[in-house]
């Protein structure tokens, strides 16, 4: 499991030019599935982002929490994460999860997220379009498995 973490001023998605997901202050997750992922992957990612250290503190220093600022989450799937690009220009996405079982750890992930945070998210399987506003800019990649 692979989660793109950006801190985010503003953010919202769209699918259709309808707005389905939108946050202020808080932390856009891409968030994307390969084979063998499980709840302990999920479980793992969602200890590790509640409690990353990436928001300023009264000294500027990054030292608060997304639970310290009472921040809110985007959530987006993102099969691309598990693009592979090793043979030719055209990615092949074979270690991407299967859409059937990947939407089910998605809503699990979401699902999990919400005991902590208001959480918005995208519309699994959709064409949408991100508007992100990203602070600082900060942008992290965590992996459940290194």
């Amino acid at each position: 499991m692979k989660v793109i973490v950006q801190r985010s001023l503003n953010s919202s998605v769209s699918v259709d030019n309808i707005v389905v997901g939108k946050i202020d202050k808080g932390l856009v997750l891409l968030v994307g599935f390969t084979d063998g992922d499980t709840s302990k992957d999920i479980d793992y990612l969602v200890n590790k982002i509640i409690n990353l250290r990436i928001f300023d503190d009264e000294n500027s220093i990054m030292n608060k929490s997304i639970l310290d600022i009472n921040g809110s989450i985007l959530s987006i799937s993102q099969f691309t994460l598990y693009a592979d690009t090793t043979r030719g220009n055209r990615p092949s996405y074979i270690k991407a999860m299967k859409s059937g079982d990947a939407i089910k750890l998605y809503d699990e992930f979401n699902d999990k997220l919400s005991k902590y945070l208001v959480v918005q998210k995208g519309i699994f399987g959709a064409d949408m379009k991100l508007n992100i506003i990203n602070d600082g800019p900060i942008t992290i990649i965590l992996e459940s498995r290194g």
